[in-house]
């Protein structure tokens, strides 16, 4: 179906409600519905870029720390969530 005059098609409104959605949660209160609608369109998709932005630059460093935290378990550094001695130490003789 063609539209007979111009307009915003369904799913153009969906996208655009979607990114005016996330900025205002990820925003973390930052941010009003009312600002956002009427921000120019060059000013919210910066800002929904960088919000994506510290995001995915979150999400990538949380996987490496847990990453890193499966394989000092799987050596055995790690057990129980608690950091656990090498089992070579022992007391020095004393002289």
């Amino acid at each position: 179906m063609v539209l007979a005059f111009f307009g915003l098609t369904p799913e153009y409104r969906s996208n655009i409600f979607t990114q005016i959605h996330e900025i205002l949660f990820y925003g973390k209160g930052g941010y009003d519905y009312e600002t956002v609608y009427n921000m120019p369109l060059w000013l919210r998709r910066f800002t929904y870029r960088k919000i994506q932005e510290f995001y995915e630059n979150k999400n990538e460093k949380v996987d490496t720390v847990e990453q890193s935290i499966k394989n000092m378990k799987s050596v055995g550094a790690v057990s129980n969530n608690k950091i656990q001695p090498p089992t070579y130490i022992t007391k020095a003789s004393k002289k």
